[in-house]
């Protein structure tokens, strides 16, 4: 197995690597919405504002492991405000990925996450 962490990744909220590869599948660690470039400060405002920043953190982790959107084959996503916020997270969600091959997806509604984030997800990739 190999362990990844990312220079240029966000900082952690807890004791975890950015990647872990095996066997070629890539497992993404849950993103927050901090900014890795001034991590102490304020999340954006907004699940869309925080959804783009999580992504875009998603991002710098997959390219950081030689990977992109298009390598991503399922995908956990966990809201605090479930009922609010799916349907303007739906309305992002897909133009991360091309038309017609969004990965597999789990959405739940959580009481909490780390740094008072509205969003987190996850992600598993394949090499190849």
């Amino acid at each position: 197995m190999l362990h990844y962490m990312i220079s240029s990744g966000p900082r952690p909220v807890a004791p975890f690597s950015h990647a872990v590869e095996a066997n070629g599948f890539v497992f993404i660690t849950g993103q927050m919405p901090t900014n890795p470039d001034a991590p102490d400060a304020p999340l954006p405002d907004g699940v869309e504002a925080q959804t783009r920043r999580v992504m875009e953190n998603l991002r710098i982790v997959l390219d950081g492991v030689g990977l992109g959107f298009e390598h991503v084959a399922m995908a956990r996503i966990y809201l605090t405000q479930f009922e609010r916020d799916y349907a303007a997270f739906n309305a992002i969600w897909p133009g991360y990925f091309e038309a017609g091959k969004l990965p597999a997806r789990t959405t739940v509604g959580v009481t909490a996450l780390a740094v008072g984030a509205l969003v987190e997800i996850d992600l598993v990739a394949r090499r190849g």
